[in-house]
């Protein structure tokens, strides 16, 4: 019985063995989620549909195309041009993503005819009325926080990061939780000083397009001023070999038509 009990004892040391060693390290869950949730294929593009809602239950819905290029070294473009409602048809967001330095982000308000930059102090702001902010369109860069991995579940990687510049951000820290087959986000938790989350995003829905696994629907909650916003994506492709003459300042006031239409 004694013998039968230590080859038990040591079968499960094995077995716990053999699960640490097929955990990636934190750097490479964090690089092979961000990689996953952002650089799919070389370009990409879809078409979303917002749908706002405020703590009193009043909605609206924004409409929009979304184009991006991947670069090297990290670097990226991403446009996005506004169809409906008309208050906002036309309106133009231009991203030059660049890791290790700071983000260039441009917004054109076709009412104004005015270009106006968006300073990197504005990224955590919200995009167009919305509860997503502008750096949740393209990213936050990775180096920016410290990770740790504190949990593994049968179905995701759990990541808790803080910032290295606590003073830039409105958060103390936030939660991942990142499929462990597809290195999707599938959820994130924002957290308060006090350790309350304030803001959550989850994807809802996840689609294979083009042999990418692609979040086609998700919900994003102001759990402090109550309301949402749930963004669907559709007719998603990619590897379309989109010129990078696309993503400069001139397509602000004239947005390339032809990479807009399916």
């Amino acid at each position: 019985m004694k013998h039968a009990m230590n080859l038990i004892s040591v079968a499960l040391l094995l077995g716990v063995s053999v699960a640490l060693a097929e955990t990636p390290d934190v750097g490479e869950i964090i690089e092979r989620a961000n990689q996953a949730a952002y650089y799919a294929g070389t370009d990409g593009r879809s078409e979303a549909r917002m749908r706002i809602t405020d703590g009193r239950g009043r909605e609206q819905v924004r409409q929009f195309t979304l184009l991006r290029r991947n670069g090297e070294d990290g670097k990226q473009e991403y446009l996005v041009v506004f169809s409906r409602p008309a208050d906002v048809r036309d309106t133009v967001f231009l991203v030059h993503k660049n890791p290790g330095d700071d983000d260039h982000r441009w917004l054109y308000l076709p009412g104004l005819d005015l270009v106006r930059r968006i300073a990197p102090g504005d990224v955590r702001t919200s995009f167009v009325g919305s509860h997503v902010y502008y750096e949740d369109v393209s990213g936050r860069h990775i180096e920016e926080d410290a990770h740790e991995l504190v949990e593994v579940t049968d179905e995701h990687y759990v990541i808790r990061s803080t910032p290295k510049d606590p003073g830039s951000v409105e958060f103390a820290a936030f939660k991942t939780w990142i499929d462990r087959e597809t290195f999707l986000p599938m959820k994130s938790e924002y957290e308060k000083s006090d350790g309350e989350v304030y803001r959550r995003m989850q994807v809802l829905e996840v689609e294979d397009i083009d042999g990418y696994p692609t979040g086609t629907r998700m919900r994003m909650d102001d759990l402090d001023e109550g309301g949402h916003t749930i963004v669907e994506f559709r007719f998603a492709s990619y590897d379309l070999g989109i010129p990078e003459s696309v993503f400069t300042e001139r397509s602000l006031r004239n947005p390339p038509r032809q990479w807009l239409q399916r």
